[in-house]
């Protein structure tokens, strides 16, 4: 009776290194006996996407309090948060951003928006959405910067709503090609309802650190309707999603999430 508890952590963690490996390059040891990676279904890993998100964004979260702790000016602890963020995820999300602002921009076709996508190339649309997203969170994070420790808790859920979010498309839109991750990445409804169980707790985390109950429904709100405007654009735009819609949900929900906090703040 008592190993059933352990066996589910020990499984909850596993699952979330999974996923930690999935979203950010992270050195994270295979536990012995765990599952071996790839062995499982790719979405053992992306039902625990909050969890991963949430630990990004807390590992954010404390270089933003230890900037600020050690002297470093706001805007400077909110470039180092948000360049570290980038760094640890390799920019995928970004990298996304990027090529769905280039396809959706700079296409006149269905084909031709999806050529675009595939070409690593940035093009000028992609340029001024990474412009925006980073200018964005680094202006959210000034503000929020004046209270380093409701920061941490802001980008807390922020890291791991976002991460939710940016399974969205791949619920509620086909693949837009016979390929890559967007056709590889399926989520099940009872995981999809565990996923969004788990980022709606991790959206409340900002309660502790005395964001209003009011800031927190408002942020996970604003982020859902974002997402699903996105959606409703990407199924006009290209017939379905892509692993570049999935990305570009995540930032517009991380943005929305942390422009809301920090005008709350404000």
């Amino acid at each position: 009776m008592r190993a059933f508890p352990l066996t589910r952590a020990l499984d909850l963690w596993d699952e979330t290194a999974e996923a930690l490996r999935f979203f950010s390059r992270l050195p994270i040891p295979l536990r012995q006996g765990a599952p071996v990676p790839g062995a499982a279904p790719l979405g053992l890993a992306l039902r625990r996407a909050p969890f991963a998100g949430a630990l990004l964004g807390l590992l954010s979260g404390l270089v933003l309090l230890a900037a600020t702790r050690l002297g470093a000016p706001n805007q400077v602890a909110a470039w180092l948060a948000v360049g570290l963020s980038a760094f640890l995820t390799g920019a995928m999300h970004e990298d996304g951003l990027a090529d769905v602002a280039d396809g959706f921009g700079g296409g006149f076709s269905r084909e031709r928006r999806l050529e675009i996508m595939r070409d690593s190339r940035i093009g000028a649309f992609g340029a001024v959405a990474l412009i925006l997203s980073f200018g964005l969170r680094v202006a959210a994070l000034t503000t929020l910067a004046a209270a380093p420790g409701k920061a941490l808790f802001a980008l807390v859920a922020a890291g791991a709503a976002s991460r939710a979010a940016c399974l969205a498309p791949l619920v509620l839109l086909p693949p837009a090609r016979g390929d890559g991750l967007g056709r590889a990445a399926a989520l099940s409804g009872a995981e999809a309802r565990e996923v969004g169980v788990a980022a709606l707790a991790f959206a409340a985390a900002p309660l502790l650190a005395g964001f209003s109950l009011s800031a927190c429904l408002l942020a996970a709100l604003l982020a859902g309707f974002s997402v699903r405007a996105l959606c409703i654009w990407a199924d006009g735009m290209i017939g379905g999603q892509t692993g570049d819609v999935a990305g570009a949900a995540q930032q517009v929900a991380e943005i929305t999430m942390l422009c809301v906090f920090s005008a709350a703040l404000a």
